[in-house]
C-alpha cells in the first residue's frame, strides 16, 4: 500500500498528538485505511455521469471547479485597502462554500456510525477515534480550501505583502476549525430533537441548494463585477455583530490599518475566540454526538397520506386505468422520497425556473422593454430544459435491483407504468413549477399572455413524450446511476433543438395569426391526445 503526503506531513505534528493523549500510530492507521477507501469517491455535485472504474481521486480531480469560484476572490483580496468590506465579502464567499460542501459530502464521515460497530471492539480509545474522524475531514477541506484560496493567496503576497498573507492563512485555519466544529454541533442539536431520516433529508436538500448554488454562480460571477463596488463605505450597527464573515475580516483593519475602534477590536476577538470555543464544545458533546448517532440506524414511521376524494376524482380523469392510477402513485412516492433522484432532478427543476428570468433580463438589459406589447414571454419555453434529463433519471434508480417485482406482476405489457410515470414526473414536478412561473409571467406581461400560456404548457407534454420516444431506456426505475453516459447526455443536448423549432413555431403563429396563441393551444391539445394513443398503443 502507498503512502499518502498528507499522513507524512501529519507525522511531523505527531508529537502535538500524543500530548494531546492520543495514540498517533493507531490513528495514522485508521486515517490510511479512510484515504485508501476514499480514492474512488466523487463529490456529491460531480458524481451524476461517472462511470465506477475511473472515480480514482475523484475528489482530487474535481477541485478544479472549486478554483475557478476562487478566480472571483483575486479582485476581492489582491486589490484596494477596503479590508472591512472586501474581505467580508471574500469569508461570506469562502464560508459558504465550504460549508455547504462539508454537509454534502463530509456529512457521511461525521455521521459516520461504522467506526463504532468496527473499531469500538477493539482496544482503540474513543479519543483515537474521534481524532481520526476529525482528520479526515480536516485533510480534504484543507485539499478544498487550497483550491478556493492558493491563487487568491498567492496574487495577495504580491500585491498586500507577506503580512497579509501570513494573517489570511491564519484567518482560513480558525475559520475552517469553527465551520468543522458548528456543522457538528448542528448535527448534534438536530439529531438530540429528530429522528436519523429528518437528519438524512436536511443534508440532502443542502446538497441540492448547493448543486443550484453552484449552476446560478456561473450567472452571478458573469454579471458581478458589474455591481461590486471596492471603493464602499461600510456603516456600523449593532446586528453586525451576528455577521460571521466581518468577525473574520475586522483583523485586517486591526493589524494593517491600526483601526482600534471598538467595534474593530471586539470582530478580532471573536474571530480568534469563537472557533477554539466552538471545538472545545463539540470535543465535550462528543459521547453525547455518538450515542445520537445510533439514531442514524432507526427509520422513521411513514405517513399515511389521507385520501383526498377530489385528488382521486382528478386522478381518475388523468389516468383512466386502475393499473395506471397505481404506477403513478408509485412513481409520485419514489420520486419524492428517493434521495438521489431528488439530488439529481431537483437542482435542475430550480435552475429551469430561474433560467427563464436570466434570459428575459439578459436580452433587455440596457433597454426599455414595453411588457405590455413584448413577446419576451416566450423565455418560458426555456423551463422546458428540464424534461429531457428528467425523462432519462425516471429509468434509473439507487434502488434498481428490485426491478424484478415488475416480472411478478400480472401485465401483460408495461404500457400503464410508463405513462403512470411520465404524468407523475409532469403533475407533481413540472406542472407547479410551470405554475408559479405562470402566475408570474401573468404579473409581468399582463393577462394576455393565458392562452400562450396555455399553449406551453401543452406544448411540454408533447416534448415529454418526445422525449421519452427518444431515450433507450424505456422502463422506468431499472437501471444504475451509474449507466447514465455520454452517449445519453448527447441525446439530452440534441433534444433542445426540437425546443427551439417548438418555440419558433409559436412565435411565428402568436405574432402572424390572429387569435393565434388560442387557435395554436386547441389544436395542440387535440395533436398531444392522438399523440399519446398512438405512443402507448404501439406497446400492445
Amino acid at each position: 500500500m502507498t503512502d499518502f503526503k498528507t499522513l507524512r506531513l501529519l507525522d511531523k505534528f505527531r508529537w502535538l498528538f500524543i500530548k494531546m493523549g492520543i495514540d498517533y500510530d493507531m490513528m495514522r492507521k485508521i486515517l490510511h485505511i479512510k484515504l485508501t477507501m476514499d480514492e474512488r469517491k466523487v463529490p456529491t455535485l460531480f458524481n451524476q455521469n461517472k462511470k465506477k472504474d475511473n472515480q480514482k481521486y475523484g475528489y482530487i480531480k474535481s477541485l478544479w471547479i472549486y478554483m475557478l469560484f476562487g478566480l472571483i476572490l483575486i479582485p476581492l483580496m489582491g486589490f484596494g485597502q477596503n479590508f472591512l468590506f472586501q474581505m467580508s465579502i471574500a469569508f461570506a464567499m469562502i464560508i459558504f462554500l465550504i460549508m455547504t460542501s462539508l454537509i454534502s459530502d463530509f456529512s457521511s464521515v461525521l455521521l459516520d456510525v461504522r467506526d463504532k460497530s468496527i473499531l469500538s471492539t477493539k482496544p482503540i480509545s474513543a479519543k483515537t477515534i474521534n481524532a481520526a474522524k476529525f482528520m479526515h475531514i480536516f485533510i480534504y477541506l484543507s485539499y478544498l480550501t487550497l483550491a478556493l484560496t492558493a491563487i487568491p493567496l498567492i496574487v495577495s503576497l504580491f500585491t498586500q505583502g507577506i503580512v497579509f498573507f501570513i494573517l489570511t492563512g491564519l484567518e482560513i485555519l480558525l475559520m475552517n476549525l469553527f465551520i468543522v466544529a458548528i456543522t457538528a454541533i448542528l448535527y448534534i442539536a438536530i439529531l438530540r430533537f429528530f429522528d436519523g431520516e429528518k437528519l438524512k433529508d436536511m443534508i440532502n436538500y443542502v446538497q441540492i441548494a448547493l448543486s443550484l448554488m453552484l449552476m446560478i454562480g456561473y450567472q452571478v460571477l458573469i454579471r458581478s463585477f458589474e455591481f461590486v463596488n471596492l471603493d464602499m463605505v461600510v456603516s456600523f450597527h449593532w446586528w453586525n455583530l451576528f455577521l460571521i464573515p466581518m468577525w473574520f475580516a475586522a483583523p485586517y483593519e486591526l493589524i494593517l490599518h491600526g483601526d482600534t475602534s471598538l467595534l474593530t477590536v471586539i470582530y478580532t476577538i471573536l474571530a480568534v475566540i469563537v472557533p477554539i470555543i466552538s471545538i472545545w464544545i463539540y470535543i465535550k458533546l462528543i459521547p453525547t454526538f455518538e450515542r445520537n448517532l445510533q439514531k442514524l440506524l432507526s427509520t422513521s414511521k411513514s405517513k399515511k397520506e389521507k385520501n383526498n376524494r377530489l385528488k382521486s376524482f382528478l386522478l381518475t380523469i388523468v389516468c383512466r386505468t386502475h393499473e395506471e392510477r397505481a404506477f403513478y402513485r408509485f412513481a409520485a412516492l419514489m420520486m419524492k422520497q428517493e434521495r438521489e433522484f431528488k439530488l439529481k432532478v431537483y437542482p435542475s427543476l430550480g435552475f429551469s425556473f430561474i433560467i427563464p428570468f436570466i434570459f428575459m433580463f439578459t436580452f433587455s438589459r440596457g433597454e426599455e422593454v414595453d411588457y405590455a406589447s413584448s413577446m419576451s414571454y416566450l423565455n418560458i419555453y426555456f423551463s422546458m430544459m428540464i424534461i429531457p434529463s428528467a425523462v432519462l433519471m425516471l429509468g434509473h434508480s439507487a434502488k434498481y435491483k428490485a426491478a424484478w417485482i415488475y416480472k411478478t406482476l400480472p401485465l401483460k405489457d408495461y404500457t400503464d407504468l410508463q405513462k403512470g410515470s411520465l404524468k407523475a414526473f409532469l403533475i407533481k414536478l413540472y406542472t407547479p413549477l410551470f405554475l408559479v412561473l405562470s402566475i408570474v409571467f401573468s404579473y409581468i406581461y399582463s393577462i394576455r399572455i393565458i392562452p400562450d400560456l396555455l399553449a406551453v404548457l401543452v406544448t411540454s407534454w408533447l416534448y415529454t413524450i418526445l422525449c421519452f420516444v427518444m431515450m433507450t431506456n424505456k422502463l422506468p426505475f431499472t437501471k444504475p446511476y451509474d449507466e447514465v453516459n455520454d452517449a445519453q447526455g448527447w441525446k439530452i443536448l440534441l433534444l433542445l433543438l426540437p425546443l427551439g423549432l417548438l418555440v419558433g413555431l409559436h412565435y411565428i403563429i402568436a405574432s402572424q395569426i390572429t387569435y393565434g396563441s388560442t387557435i395554436y393551444f386547441i389544436v395542440l391539445f387535440f395533436i398531444n391526445i392522438l399523440i399519446w394513443k398512438l405512443v402507448f398503443k404501439s406497446k400492445k
